[in-house]
């Protein structure tokens, strides 16, 4: 059973055995073919003139007599006038220009070492070629200029190898391809997955069987998760609204309360409960509702929010780059970096905002001169509803912990960095370090 299914072409693992033996078998195929058309079990080509003829004529007059060899020399003239053969006239041997040229390689390896060969001056298609027989008698003949054979890197057998390893590597980067395009397309929802209202696309149900049955998991995850975030939501909002009511009611009521005292302070303990309600609804909702991205000045939003709380009586300030174009959600940033501006003035007594802009990056820092917070509770102070250690906690009434976390959430969503840093001599820096061109995201 296993065999048969591994031989499913439906699956993964059926299609790499597929691709295995198709890929063998053009290889096989090729080889052949080239095999068939370039047999080395079979004679090469003869051709007139050649050196197959020449060198049997040169051993035919070296074994003959002497007494025989102008009636032979005649005789193959006849024969082969092609050859042009005749017997070499004095001082022949003296006008040889080469004796190692590449086409006497195969007349020398024909007539074996006791017979010599060299060229001689010749002109059109032919060569003119000296051969001294054993006893020292010479011969001149015209060697037809047969096309010669380049090394082993230039023969068919490295062609072949060449075009089949093209072949199967083109062939195996298409399969590839094909079997790792729908993981691809995975990795791509899964970083536009979004809990605000299931806004991403499903995942593709195409490719292997394999990939087939993850997708259709992994939607009906997204499904569950959707659904159990709208309900939550939900479930939330109707508390919220349900318990607005009551709180009114209370308030109505505190107003009859005689004791100042005890009617102030009943009044700001529902003043908490309504701000808790809206904090706690606000970061679950996650209020920013898949802003589209813009091209951005964030220099003149992050002096905008420094304005903003200088107007307000707070000693915050701006230091950086009068422009810096970048890709962001405009009201997201700006409600990130405002809360980490009222955390700064909340904890110390001013607070600095600083842009260095590059090519590729921003980094925004937030700066203020409280009492910083320990390298043991960086990590936590960025969850939800977590407030500072005791040198930064605050009032009963003030804040819920959720300042950081949603300028967290904004950052991460924009495909960036938030960093806790410690500030000399005393102080903290909320480091931002965003993409300046931002790739297709949705809010996670």
């Amino acid at each position: 059973m296993k065999l048969l299914s591994f031989l499913n072409l439906r699956g993964i693992g059926g299609q790499i055995a597929a691709l295995v033996v198709v890929s063998i078998m053009t290889l096989h195929l090729i080889v052949t073919a080239l095999f068939l058309m370039h047999r080395p079990d079979q004679p090469g080509p003869s051709f007139e003139g050649g050196p197959d003829q020449l060198a049997a004529a040169a051993q035919l007059l070296g074994t003959a007599a002497p007494a025989d060899r102008p009636r032979l020399v005649t005789d193959l003239a006849r024969a082969f006038p092609q050859l042009d053969i005749a017997v070499g006239p004095p001082g022949a041997v003296s006008k040889a220009i080469d004796t190692d040229h590449p086409a006497l390689h195969g007349l020398h390896r024909r007539l074996g070492p006791a017979y010599r060969s060299f060229l001689l001056p010749g002109h059109g298609d032919a060569r003119a070629v000296g051969i001294v027989l054993p006893d020292g008698m010479m011969v001149t003949a015209r060697l037809a200029a047969n096309p010669w054979r380049g090394p082993f890197w230039g023969g068919p057998w490295m062609m072949t190898a060449l075009f089949a390893v093209i072949s199967v590597t083109l062939l195996g980067l298409w399969a590839a391809r094909a079997l790792t395009a729908p993981l691809s397309s995975f990795a791509e929802a899964a970083e536009n997955f979004s809990l605000n209202g299931g806004a991403a696309a499903p995942l593709p149900e195409r490719g292997p069987a394999e990939i087939r049955s993850l997708a259709k998991a992994l939607n009906r995850m997204r499904e569950r998760i959707t659904g159990l975030i709208d309900d939550r939501t939900k479930v939330l909002a109707a508390i919220s609204h349900d318990l607005r009511t009551p709180i009114t009611r209370l308030r109505l009521r505190s107003e009859f309360i005689e004791d100042d005292s005890h009617r102030s302070r009943t009044l700001a303990d529902l003043d908490q409960m309504r701000a808790m309600l809206e904090s706690v609804l606000s970061f679950l909702r996650n209020d920013f509702k898949l802003e589209s991205m813009t091209l951005t000045d964030t220099a003149s939003t992050l002096q905008l929010v420094a304005d903003q709380f200088s107007d307000m009586g707070h000693a915050v300030s701006y230091d950086g780059p009068d422009h810096a174009m970048a890709t962001v959600r405009p009201d997201d940033l700006h409600r990130s970096v405002t809360n980490l501006v009222e955390n700064a003035i909340r904890y110390g007594g001013q607070a600095m905002i600083r842009l260095q802009a590059s090519a590729d990056h921003l980094v925004i820092d937030v700066e203020d001169d409280g009492p910083g917070i320990s390298d043991a509770r960086k990590t936590d102070v960025l969850q939800p509803f977590v407030r500072g250690d005791d040198a930064r906690n605050m009032d009963d009434a003030e804040g819920f912990g959720l300042g950081l976390s949603i300028a967290r959430a904004i950052v991460l969503a924009h495909g960036g960095e938030l960093a806790l840093l410690d500030r000399e001599p005393h102080g903290l820096i909320v480091r931002i370090r965003l993409p300046v061109r931002q790739a297709r995201r949705a809010a996670a």
